[in-house]
Parts: C-alpha cells; structure tokens; sequence
C-alpha cells in the first residue's frame, strides 16, 4: 500500500501499517514513509479495518432542541435581484442578498488537496462573514429556504456554497430558476422548485480546481523564470496565445501584388432616357477565370497592360443578362457572445461594460410601473431558443404594427453556432415585446437604452420574414484579339421583411467579395452595343489577418470551444489587466511581457495551450454537468502528468532577463533612474534603487497632443470605474480634462484642439466648429 510522502513529494510504500478511522468515521490508514520515515497517511477502507468498531458521531447540533421555524427566505445574489423578487412574492417571503460568491478557495494557499481526492478547502471571505451571519440567523428561523441564485453553472455553486456556509439542511432547501424577473416566471419557478443539481456544482467545482490547479502551480514558475506579479491561466494563456500568434502572423506576412480591372460603360447616344455611366469588372479572358489563385492572377503592371491596351480598341456589347430573386434571413435571437460582438461593433462596448449593463436590465429597472422589472432574460447562455409564448407575443405585434406579410408562415427556428452549447436556456430576448423602447427611454440611462434597444430589435427581426431581394446580372463582352467578358450586378431590396427593424452590423474584418454588387445598372437588352467610357486599372496588395478586437476574439474562442458565456468578458478583462494584451483603436496588441510569458509557456506547457486540449477540457466539464463523468478522475488525468511537466520545466526552463524599461530621467529623491514596474493595479514608475527608495509615480500614458491651456502633455487617464478620459499631465495645477479623445491636429479655423465629437465629427474646442472627422484625423502609417 502506497500514500504521499511530504518529504520525498512522490508516494512511498507504507511501513508500520495501523488501520484507524477519523474524527467523522472515515476508514484511513498510518504508517511511515518506507524511505525517510516520515509519517504518512491515507484515506480509504482496506481489509485490516474489517472487525474494527468506528467511533460514534456525535453531532454538535443533535444537543440542542430543533428551533420553531416559520415563514420562507429566498436567496439571491444582487441587492437589485433581491428588490424586484421581493415585491413581487408578497406577504411571506423574506428576500435576501448574498452579495455574490460566498466562499471561495483560500488564496495564502493552494487550498486542494491533491493526495486526497482533489478535496478542496473552502473559506468565507473576510468581507462576507457578516453577510453570512445575517443569512445563518435568517436560515436557522425560516421554515424553507428558496435558492434563487442564477441558472448556470456558476449559479448552482453559489447556492451549494449558500448551504454549506449557513449549515442549511437539504430537507429545507429549495432550488428555484427562472430565465426572466417577471411575476408570471417567479411564480412558475417558485411553482415547480427542485433539488440542487449536483453535477452541475460539480461541473464548476471541477473547473475552479483546474484553474486553482493551473495558476498556482505556473504563477511561481513565472515569477522566478521573468519576473513577480505575473499570473498564468488555463484559459486565460491560451487567448493569450491566439492574440500573440496572431501578430507574429502579421509580422511575417509577406503582401502580394494584384490588379483588377474595371470598365466604366456607357449606353451609346440615341437610348431612350438618359443614364450615368455604369460599371463593369473583367471576370475571364476566353475561357480562363481572372483573380488571385486563378488562371490569369494578373500580378504585375505588365501582365495588365496588353490587355489594356487590347480592350481600348475592342467592341462592347451586352452578352447574357440575367435577373433572379434572393432571400436574406434574419439573425437568430443574440447569444452572450453575439451580444457581446454586435454591442462592440453598433456600441463600441467592451464586453465588461455590454454585460454589466446587460446584469442591470435583467435583474429589473423601475419603468413607471411603480416596481423594478426585469427587461431581458438572463443574459449568459449559449441557446438561440425562444418560448412558444414570446413567440407569440413578438407575431401579434408584428402584425398589430407592421402586417400580415412580415411574419412568416411557421415560426423561424435556429441553431446554435456554438460547438458545444452548456445548458438549455432561453436566447436573450426582450421579457416583454410590448414594452417598446422608445416608450421608456426616458426611464433608462442612456448605455441600459441603447442596449436594450438592441436587444429588441434583433429578437423583433428574428421573429419576421426574410428580405426579399430582386437580382441583375449582366454579362458584358469585349472582342478584340481576345474575347473578355465582364460583369455588372447589382440588387435592390423588394421587400423589406425584418430590415424594417434591424440590420445587423458588417464585420469590420469581413474581406470583400470581388462578386458584391458594381452599383445602379440601366435597363440592358441581350446583343445591345455599348460604349466604353474609361478603363479602370487597380493595383492592390494582399493584406495581413486583422489583429482581433474583443468582439472577433469571443468569436475566435466560441469557435474553437474554449470557454463559456459566463467566462469571455472575464478572460478579456483578465489579459488586459494582467499588462499581457493592450487595447488601441479598439484591435487588441500583445505586449513584450505577453510574448515572453507566451513562449516560455508553449515551449513547455504545449499541450496545456493547445485550443484542442482546451476545448476537450470544456466538453469534459460538459460531461460532469450532465452526469456522464466524475470530476475528481477527470481533474487527476489531467493534474498527473502536468505536475510532473512543472517539475521538469523547474528545472529546464530558462531564466528571462527582462531588462526594466527605463523612464529616461533620473529619480527626484536619489538621482537613480526611474523605471517602469508593474503593480496590482497595471503600469507605474518606480525608482531602480527599490527598496532603498520607494518614490513612485502614476504611469501616464501620452497621445501626443498639447494642453489649450498651458502647453503640457496631454494623457490618457482612468477613473476609479476603468473608464478612460483625457487630461493634463500638469494636473492639479491645470485641470483640463474630456472625455472624448483630442486630435492632433488643430482646428483649421482658429488652430485651436480638436476633440473627437462622435463617429462622424471633431468639434473645436474654442470656436466650436465642426469638421467631418475622415478630413481632420491623420492618417497612420
């Protein structure tokens, strides 16, 4: 029989074997180590213990008498939660906050322990004890106990943690979930409350101990490897690793030269009406297609200009046209990460901020009926379903306001994107159809309207029917030496359907289609002579991938299945703060500290950041979610052969000598250069003597633009919140300060700064004037 030494840190052979039993009853066994005589124990039932007596169990609470009970507590997270709920339970109920998570993990210390099943060893924070004396006090005097903690897995645990924290009996505990804060879904849920689900705990459970299990053991191995305050994460290193991979991609990438070739064409004078040039592009020369990775690539100037020189002298005339009808589909119902990228895209949202405002309209907003209301359904889920009801609702309204024809015959049905979707919930959807947006704008601040406006909006228009295009196609010839064929096409809209509501964004990363439409075509007749007006030659260059901004990144890891909606705005926040990923114009950069940690860690820890391990870790937890799996095996398969990794990268992996970023002027106390040092909170200046001198200063990060008022720096700051703003660098003594980004360029009427107004804008910030931005915004090289 073997147990885990402490001394020799592998498992040694038991010697001077006794069989015993624990405080609770629990069958073990001690002995020593057989190779340094260490004590040694392990937990579990053996041959030896038959014929032993355990001892008896006394319980502490079986002393005292059973306390009268009456009345029912309900346990939510969010004070907010706790108030909608509250009214709407009435008389009886007695609603209290939580406050969040309960217990967690202890940080002084792994808090697993790994030769005993993986057990881990859970504490009530400081700043919650109080918070868990009230509701102890509350639970011992209620007669049941509803756990309405939210749906997910995440959800499920707090509201074990909530049992285990306040010693609640299973007896009078009671599961409630519901997807939305109205009084029809409270009172279903609280109609057909159940049991805690188990599995899923354990599901989350497993997933806290894997990450517990990751950042505890590669966390030290950074900090003695490049320098302290670094952190590795299960899934946090391999968005990391996306974002880094993805910037050698764009470093290495070598442009590649194209043309192609356009034909403005005129209708020859006499056509009835009169008609603007249209345009044409060459498509085949003879038979042979033209484009990239095509017959005829066209690759230099000197392939395009025979043909140039052949088309000016050839005959025009139309060859076939074509007219056809296309239908367009509207997008399902959002999911967390769909919201997450359409907010981005239509809102300039990060994904924090879209689920921080998504939590507020879910949990319930007075909007003049005298009570808060839940606006949304729950908001991290991966489903696109919708209820029979809210189905209903959305074509009764559809048809009250726009008519029968914007309704399809058969409520739309769509499937997740996902490739694993977690557990059968609602897609995000309005709780209420009828409750228009513009009718509570004035109820909402302006960032809980603009969302929740998109979230209607795009719930009304996966309930409509499809667009209705008509399409034209024009074949044009050009007979000279060679026969070219080029094409016109366009469509125009014939029915609106559910664009009469919605649109949704254009990727900004989407690559054009050479095949998207030339523009307004006149009326063509097969075999009519046109004219040439110009030719138009294009040179062009293949362009690197984009560098991901938030919303393709959540996209990137939803694809790959790595993750859950409850954790993409998490990971994004995380990178970000942990100085590995910056954020600029919206794309998203790794930094020199994030490339370092990245191939320090895939040169030893690969498999761990492979997006296909990742992923099959996520599916995995699925399994435990659902009952298929255990989670301690799960978590010892993986945790086996990755503790022996750390050892040997322990041992093999080279130090980084990560020279400290020098400030370039010397410290005002000793005259020893200052340097940039990174801190819990993000970026600051130190002094290089430390901790013979401890001057520091705010890191401030320069956009090149002068103060109006005295001429400093002006910087890019935070608020308390995370949210950015601009000021002077001379502050407090000159207390000029936006919040909109100042341009570097003055203003063309009186040289005075200009200040990003909107989208479309500058603004002046002495003479008020206005400028279209594209004309006052200097191009980037």
């Amino acid at each position: 029989m073997e147990a885990y030494c402490v001394k020799c840190k592998t498992k040694r052979e038991i010697t001077e074997a006794e069989a015993t039993f624990t405080k609770q009853a629990v069958a073990a066994t001690r002995g020593v180590c057989g190779v340094c005589g260490t004590k040694v124990f392990r937990m579990g039932r053996t041959p030896a213990h038959e014929g032993l007596t355990p001892p008896v169990v006394v319980s502490k609470k079986s002393k005292k008498a059973p306390p009268r009970r009456s009345g029912n507590l309900v346990i939510v997270e969010s004070p907010a939660k706790a108030k909608t709920i509250g009214r709407y339970l009435g008389k009886g109920y007695k609603v209290k906050a939580s406050m969040g998570h309960v217990r967690d993990l202890l940080r002084s210390q792994l808090s697993v322990d790994v030769d005993n099943n993986y057990q881990p060893k859970y504490r009530v924070p400081n700043e919650r004890r109080d918070t868990i004396k009230e509701l102890k006090a509350d639970v011992q005097k209620a007669k049941l106990v509803y756990l309405a903690t939210d749906l997910d897995r995440e959800g499920e645990a707090i509201a074990w943690h909530l049992m285990e924290a306040t010693e609640l009996e299973p007896e009078r505990a009671k599961r409630v979930k519901f997807d939305e804060i109205t009084p029809d879904a409270i009172k279903a849920a609280f109609d057909k409350s159940t049991d805690l689900d188990m599995n899923l705990v354990n599901a989350q459970q497993a997933r806290r101990i894997l990450d517990r299990l990751v950042g505890y053991s590669l966390s030290p191995l950074l900090w003695a490897k490049v320098r302290g305050r670094l952190s590795a994460g299960r899934v946090q290193s391999v968005a990391v690793r996306l974002i880094v991979e993805r910037e050698r991609e764009i470093d290495n990438f070598n442009p590649t030269e194209y043309w192609s070739i356009g034909a403005m064409l005129d209708k020859l004078p006499g056509a009835a009406g009169k008609h603007k040039p249209f345009l044409a592009r060459l498509r085949r020369v003879g038979k042979k297609t033209v484009g990239m990775e095509k017959d005829v690539p066209l690759g230099s100037e000197a392939e395009v200009l025979p043909i140039l020189a052949d088309l000016e002298k050839a005959n025009w005339h139309v060859g076939k046209v074509k007219r056809g009808e296309r239908q367009r589909r509207p997008s399902a119902p959002f999911t967390t990460s769909t919201l997450q990228q359409e907010a981005a895209r239509k809102l300039n949202f990060t994904t924090r901020r879209t689920m921080a405002i998504a939590q507020q309209l879910y949990e319930g907003i007075d909007v003049g009926a005298g009570e808060p209301v839940g606006l949304i359904t729950y908001m991290r889920t991966d489903s696109v379903s919708i209820s029979k009801q809210a189905q209903g609702e959305a074509k009764d309204y559809v048809v009250k306001r726009f008519g029968k024809g914007f309704v399809p015959a058969e409520p739309p049905e769509y499937k997740t994107r996902a490739k694993s979707a977690q557990e059968a919930h609602e897609a995000i959807r309005p709780t209420s159809v009828l409750r228009d947006p513009a009718a509570i704008k004035d109820k909402l601040s302006r960032d809980q309207f603009r969302l929740y406006q998109l979230v209607w909006q795009r719930f009304l228009a996966s309930q409509m029917s499809n667009a209705v295009y008509d399409t034209l196609s024009v074949d044009i010839m050009a007979n000279n030496d060679a026969e070219y064929t080029f094409r016109a096409s366009g469509s125009y809209i014939k029915f609106q359907g559910f664009l009469i509501v919605y649109e949704e964004a254009v990727d900004e990363d989407a690559v054009k289609k050479q095949d998207e439409d030339t523009g307004a075509i006149p009326p063509l007749d097969e075999q009519e002579v046109l004219g040439l007006n110009k030719l138009l030659p294009e040179q062009h260059f293949t362009q690197p991938p984009p560098r991901f901004t938030e919303a393709s990144l959540v996209r990137a890891l939803e694809e790959h299945g790595i993750g859950r909606p409850s954790t993409y705005a998490p990971i994004i926040s995380t990178v970000q703060n942990r100085g590995y990923v910056t954020r600029e114009d919206k794309r998203l950069y790794p930094t020199e500290t994030g490339m370092v940690v990245n191939d320090l860690l895939v040169d030893h820890f690969a498999n761990v950041l492979e997006m296909g391990f990742t992923a099959e870790m996520e599916s995995n937890l699925d399994k435990v979610a659902s009952g298929e799996r255990e989670w301690q095996p799960l978590i010892h398969e993986f945790y086996a052969p990755f503790s022996a990794q750390v050892e040997v990268a322990r041992e093999k992996m080279p130090k980084v000598a990560a020279e400290p970023e020098k400030v370039g002027r010397a410290c005002p106390k000793c005259e020893h250069d200052l340097i940039v040092r990174f801190g819990r909170y993000g970026k600051f200046i130190g002094c290089s003597d430390f901790p013979n001198c401890r001057h520091i200063e705010p890191w401030l990060e320069k956009i090149g633009v002068s103060c109006p008022n005295d001429k400093g720096e002006i910087v890019e700051r935070k608020t308390k919140k995370g949210r950015i703003f601009y000021g002077c660098a001379n502050y407090p003594e000159c207390e000029w300060n936006s919040w909109k980004k100042p341009l570097p360029t003055p203003c063309p009427n009186c040289q005075g700064l200009l200040i990003i107004k909107n989208r479309q804008e500058a603004i002046c910030d002495n003479c008020e004037n206005r400028y279209p931005l594209g004309e006052v915004t200097p191009e980037k090289a």
